[in-house]
């Protein structure tokens, strides 16, 4: 079957628009205030702290003449902390995380006669350690889900089960084998995991969540991939082409007001290759009702809503521009995400030919996840994917006569709840699409069982 496996470029918006991004203001209707959006707002506008994701009330019924017969999900975990390295040298208040407990023990599984208790991480400074924590004081770590990411995730598992149980009556009653759930190993998809899967099933019993070795992880991802690394840094963060590093000297007199506020060091390259690192700052704080940043010597001295707004919309310029405006995003995002959707690929096919008892698959990842894989889909709007942003793959069958010999296989793919829109011609609305075209798709650039991506990662 012959499919186009060329880059094509997204949709011309205010995103990719360096003159707007830099001149106007606001941030186009993105909500970055919480996790609950003002009343009277639709449900499936772009929410930074709780992105859109399936819900009963607004999703897209499939017609009755296709019968569900595989989902997999993926999605960023919820939201959390900022990370330790996104924090200023000396943070103007505290972050307190004792409404909840971070638990890591080992548990025997054999019938055996002990067990361990369970244990939970409680964060504190002692006094006598001279050392002062870098950033914030307080009792979290950096990164950690915090009580409101919690909550969102139990409600986005509600949700879930809301839609595939409840409403289509695709998913059984109680857990079993027939469904799976696979995290990262950074800790923060755990914590996501464990909540999404009471807010679906409310367990008894422990439930077993699927991790890769670190050293391989697809789902992250961790493999290998020097080609990939070199290829993003040739255009991208860290590189000094000319059509990266418009926006950052554009920018300096903004950086230079954050960076006397914030106490950052002006020739940071850390901070200053990309606003990576005050876009999560401030964004962490502003979702979870924290007040913008004031200088810790002159509390007069603060981040205004204009200047966080900017970092906003610029955040969002450069993750369309790393994955999808650059011509060069596709092949950097197959090489180093194409094992996970080969995998989707490979537990689609082990599921149509019943190779395969696993009707439902779940994975809890983070925004580097979500964006390779809508660069490879090539999404027609590209968006720096915020907190529990989702993507489903639907697998439908359709018998292909009237007496119900033989059918067809289709599926569909929703992004934010949606039906997602692809810029390549041969996936466009991947809405019932005929499951042999996905499927070339994905082995034309990434092969089957991903057999090209390893040579990808060394070219």
């Amino acid at each position: 079957m012959t499919v186009d496996l060329g880059w094509h470029a997204p949709n011309k918006t205010w995103i990719n628009n360096l003159s707007q991004v830099l001149n106007e203001s606001g941030t186009h209707g993105f909500f970055y205030n919480g996790s609950t959006l003002p009343e009277g707002t639709k449900y499936g506008i772009y929410n930074w702290c709780n992105m859109p994701h399936v819900r009963r009330d607004e999703y897209p019924i499939a017609s009755k003449e296709y019968s569900l017969e595989y989902v997999e999900v993926i999605h960023r975990h919820h939201k959390r902390t900022p990370y330790a390295s996104n924090t200023f040298p000396k943070e103007q208040y505290g972050w307190d995380c004792s409404d909840e407990g971070l638990f890591y023990y080992g548990q025997p599984l054999s019938p055996v006669s002990n067990v361990s208790a369970p244990s939970y991480w409680s964060v504190y400074t002692s006094g006598t350690n001279p050392f002062a924590p870098t950033g914030f004081n307080g009792t979290c770590q950096f990164p950690q889900i915090t009580l409101g990411g919690l909550d969102d995730s139990w409600q986005h598992g509600k949700d879930i089960y809301g839609v595939y149980h409840d409403l289509l009556g695709f998913l059984p009653d109680k857990i079993d084998d027939k469904i799976s759930y696979r995290v990262t190993n950074n800790v923060i998809t755990s914590q996501v995991a464990g909540m999404l899967i009471s807010g679906m099933y409310a367990p008894t019993s422990s439930i077993p969540l699927k991790i890769q070795p670190a050293s391989i992880d697809s789902l992250e991802p961790t493999y290998s991939c020097p080609a990939a690394s070199s290829l993003y840094s040739s255009y991208g963060v860290g590189s000094t082409a000319s059509n990266w590093t418009a926006h950052l000297i554009a920018t300096v007199p903004l950086f230079t007001s954050l960076d006397a506020i914030s106490g950052v060091a002006t020739d940071s390259s850390d901070w200053h290759k990309s606003f990576d690192h005050y876009y999560d700052n401030l964004s962490a704080r502003q979702c979870h009702s924290k007040s913008l940043p004031c200088n810790i010597n002159d509390t007069s001295r603060c981040v205004n809503q204009q200047q966080a707004d900017t970092v906003y919309r610029l955040g969002q310029y450069e993750y369309s521009f790393i994955h999808r405006d650059s011509p060069q995003s596709l092949k950097a995002a197959i090489s180093s995400y194409g094992v996970f959707l080969a995998e989707i690929a490979q537990n689609i096919r082990d599921r149509v030919s019943n190779k395969s008892a696993t009707i439902y698959r779940h994975n809890v990842a983070h925004d580097g996840s979500v964006s390779r894989l809508l660069s490879i889909l090539q999404v027609d709007v590209m968006v720096w994917v915020g907190m529990g942003a989702e993507v489903v793959f639907e697998v439908y069958s359709k018998k292909i006569d009237s007496y119900g010999v033989g059918d067809k296989k289709y599926i569909r793919i929703l992004w934010g709840g949606q039906v997602l829109r692809s810029s390549n011609p041969s996936l466009g609305l991947v809405d019932m699409l005929d499951l042999d075209i996905f499927l070339a798709y994905v082995d034309g650039l990434i092969g089957t069982r991903a057999s090209k991506v390893v040579g990808l990662c060394k070219s």
